[in-house]
């Protein structure tokens, strides 16, 4: 052992001479509207240009030779095969995890993962099965050494992407070199086991290949999303902030302030919960009231609290903010249901059985892509989805309304929302979204290329069709109904929208406010951010464990807003990095621009600043009140909100009920999106689009 600390030290001084600062340090004093969490945890990229570049590299290199590889292997074995051998990998590595707890003094989890390999060893088949989990209760730890080297108090050096390895730092490096240098399989030396070796390895790549599609595929700049998930997920395990006790003992410290932690907005611009929320329109004096020129019906507008017409039992409210997390929860049974995993070929879930295509859209533009599935019946009903704002056509929203029109009888059609970046990718330079008319008058013109190229391609012809819409989706789904109330192009038959913003402006300004909450505790963020996102990955491990349920989320207020804020910003910057078509190969200063960007920066420079129309103008153009000929005059049309959506107001929701009666239906709770998964809600979806 004394050797080994030796080495150690010897590892330290040589990654302590190769970084000169401390990448740990802030390095930047310069206020932002929003963290670069990134540089936050990952210092300064001094190596962007060659990162990039190998980045590339990497990409291409896991495109055409490691991911065909990965298919072929995912298509010979099953998944129950697939987890048996990453158990017994997983048991084999069990040197590495004992000698890093070890040297960080944690005794007591050496001892357990020793216990562990023990009982998985023989009880466990050689780790195929884990009944030390299963059985004992003996919970694993993920261990490695650059988590010892941490606790040595090395500096972890500066971001570097090198050929094979998509991101990594010194003390990485240094790590990942120890974790091979205890790894018995590292020793092999016949062909046979070489061979076994490799099968172990393209197990453990073929694992990794969703989430490398996710970054390829979702983001516009896959190279910056990547940088941010390492260096969180690294600190997350640099600190063992990977152990619900670690997570436990930093919550406590961290929330001492309690104010802080249950911060919440009086003011109705962030509209409050409704029970908490009082107004009788028979104890007011209008007579008073109108002196000053304000009508009964305007006041009562502005302070009664709408009523609620679908109630969820036993909600179990937390916060707005926490409630519209919610929306993560709404799923289906059977949408990934296989044998197979996600890269085999033979996996035939609902999921894998959604095809991707492309229509042409303008000249010199990328096609535009979107999903379909078919019925066998090719004449079917066809259901058109729009989902949420920066939303693409992966969207797991849209898969599971898919799952839910499909089960009905139609076919589907899943497109992108028109504030996404590939959508913008598809549009004339220049174009940027944020106008709903002009969005919805363009997604009818995908649309109907859309539906021509599949009644085309399979000879049929789709005579009821109905669109669905969530959130800015929702919005443009309203005013597409508009437009074909006008003049009907696409022969629509129904129309359901799902929490809209009522005004567009506002729920920017909201979005916006809400993204500066990490500004009321700076000097923890990055603590904070690093908890939170220990707190989602805890959540994500645990949920195919049997049993699982969850009823509330393990978030405070502020927490919530930390993560609302990341993923907003982060669907913000891809569009604007799409509209001004910023190489993702080069080395690029954007990022210390759009993180002094909000949404309401984005309208004055790409909507504003373009357009002859006064603020006043604009605001009205992108509210759901100029399109109350459409919404008064029709009955083709189902809105559900919420009575405690934070994107919209009292006031707004009692005008938009007084435009649509009883074709708008309001709950009680769920806030933005959050009681999707509720059966209440699907109930009441599956009434209105059931085939009749």
């Amino acid at each position: 052992m004394n050797n080994f600390k030796n080495l150690l030290f010897i590892i330290a001084v040589i990654i302590n001479l190769l970084t000169p600062t401390k990448a740990e340090e802030p390095v930047k004093s310069i206020p932002t509207k929003h963290p670069d969490y990134a540089c936050m945890f990952l210092g300064e990229d001094k190596c962007e240009n060659f990162n990039r570049k190998v980045f590339k590299f990497n990409a291409g290199l896991n495109k055409y030779i490691i991911k065909p590889v990965d298919i072929l292997w995912a298509s010979i074995m099953p998944k129950y095969g697939m987890d048996r051998i990453r158990g017994i990998y997983k048991n084999i590595e069990f040197p590495k995890r004992v000698v890093s707890s070890l040297i960080q003094k944690d005794y007591k989890g050496s001892g357990r993962e020793a216990l562990r390999f023990l009982t998985n060893s023989t009880l466990g088949l050689g780790g195929m099965f884990d009944p030390a989990k299963s059985i004992f209760h003996l919970e694993p730890v993920d261990e490695n050494m650059e988590q010892a080297l941490t606790r040595c108090k090395c500096n972890q050096g500066r971001y570097i992407v090198m050929p094979f390895i998509n991101g990594a730092t010194p003390r990485g490096l240094c790590g990942k070199a120890l974790d091979t240098a205890l790894n018995p399989t590292s020793y092999i030396g016949t062909p046979i086991l070489a061979l076994i070796k490799l099968g172990f390895t393209i197990n453990e790549t073929t694992y990794m290949q969703p989430l490398a599609d996710i970054v390829q595929s979702n983001y516009a700049d896959p190279y910056d999303i990547a940088k941010k998930l390492y260096g969180i997920e690294n600190h997350i395990k640099a600190y063992n902030l990977d152990r619900e006790s670690v997570i436990k003992e930093h919550e406590e410290k961290l929330n001492s302030n309690i104010d802080l932690v249950n911060n919440e907005s009086t003011s109705d611009e962030i509209t409050l919960r409704a029970e908490d929320k009082t107004f009788d329109p028979n104890k007011i004096s209008y007579t008073e009231l109108l002196k000053d020129g304000i009508t009964k019906e305007s006041y009562i507008l502005k302070h009664s609290k709408p009523k609620a017409d679908l109630i969820l039992e036993n909600y179990n409210a937390q916060s707005p903010s926490i409630d519209a997390m919610r929306t993560a929860l709404f799923n289906l049974p059977g949408i990934n249901d296989s044998i197979w995993t996600d890269l085999s070929i033979w996996n035939r879930s609902f999921a894998h059985r959604i095809k991707t295509a492309s229509v042409k859209t303008y000249e010199d533009c990328e096609n535009y892509k979107y999903r379909y599935i078919m019925q066998k019946d090719k004449n079917s009903p066809l259901a058109i989805l729009f989902p949420s704002i920066g939303e693409g056509v992966k969207s797991h929203h849209s898969v599971v309304f898919a799952k839910l029109f499909y089960d009905i009888g139609y076919s589907v059609i899943i497109e992108g929302s028109s504030f996404n970046w590939e959508f913008v990718k598809s549009m004339p330079v220049g174009y940027a979204p944020g106008l709903p008319e002009k969005d919805a008058k363009e997604l009818a013109i995908i649309t109907h290329k859309i539906i021509n190229q599949l009644q085309e391609k399979y000879n049929c012809e789709f005579k009821n069709k109905t669109v669905l819409g969530t959130s800015f989706g929702g919005l443009t789904t309203l005013f597409l109904a508009s437009n074909e109330y006008k003049e009907n192009t696409l022969g629509i038959n129904k129309f359901i929208s799902i929490n809209p913003p009522i005004e567009l402006l506002y729920a920017m300004k909201v979005v916006d406010k809400q993204n500066e909450e990490w500004q009321k505790d700076p000097n923890n963020l990055k603590e904070r951010v690093a908890l939170t996102s220990a707190k989602i990955l805890n959540l994500w491990n645990k949920k195919d464990e049997k049993n699982f349920k969850i009823d509330t989320l393990p978030f405070n207020d502020y927490e919530a807003k930390l993560i609302t804020g990341f993923i907003m910003h982060q669907k913000l910057s891809d569009l604007i990095f799409a509209i001004e078509k910023i190489p993702n190969h080069k080395k690029t200063n954007f990022y210390d621009l759009v993180n002094n960007m909000n949404y309401g920066d984005y309208m004055k420079k790409y909507i504003l600043g373009s357009s002859i129309l006064a603020y006043d103008d604009v605001n009205y153009d992108t509210s759901l009140y100029s399109i109350s000929n459409y919404l008064e005059n029709n009955d083709n049309y189902r809105i559900y909100h919420t009575i405690d959506d934070y994107l919209v107001n009292s006031q707004q929701l009692n005008i938009l009920k007084k435009y649509t009666g009883n074709k708008s239906i309001f709950l009680n709770n769920g806030s933005h999106l959050g009681y999707m998964y509720r059966e209440e809600f699907i109930n009441s979806l599956k009434n209105d689009i059931a085939l009749k």
